[in-house]
């Protein structure tokens, strides 16, 4: 499903247009993106998904081409984890 049909999913469903079903989805993704941005709290769903930024250590890798070791920085990471009833979802419950 892609952003046009989910537009349209929610608009049926929630009996708005699908202008408004966009703009709550536009402004769910800014808000959600700015308070991962400060990483200073996590964003949960009850039962649907769970947003939290993490910090990614330094670390030593090896360039594929070549096998010389290359040295990748420090640096943040975002940790995206299904509630419970998402996984029941998916089960097929």
């Amino acid at each position: 499903m892609n952003r046009s049909e989910l537009v349209a999913a929610l608009s049926e469903r929630a009996g708005v247009t699908r202008k408004d079903a966009d703009g709550v989805l536009s402004a769910l993704a800014d808000t959600v993106g700015e308070i991962v941005a400060k990483g200073d709290e996590k964003v949960t769903i009850p039962g649907f998904l769970t947003f939290e930024r993490t910090l990614r250590a330094a670390r030593t890798a090896r360039n594929p081409q070549t096998g010389e070791p290359i040295q990748i920085p420090a640096g943040y990471s975002v940790k995206v984890s299904a509630g419970t009833k998402l996984k029941e979802a998916a089960k097929g419950k």
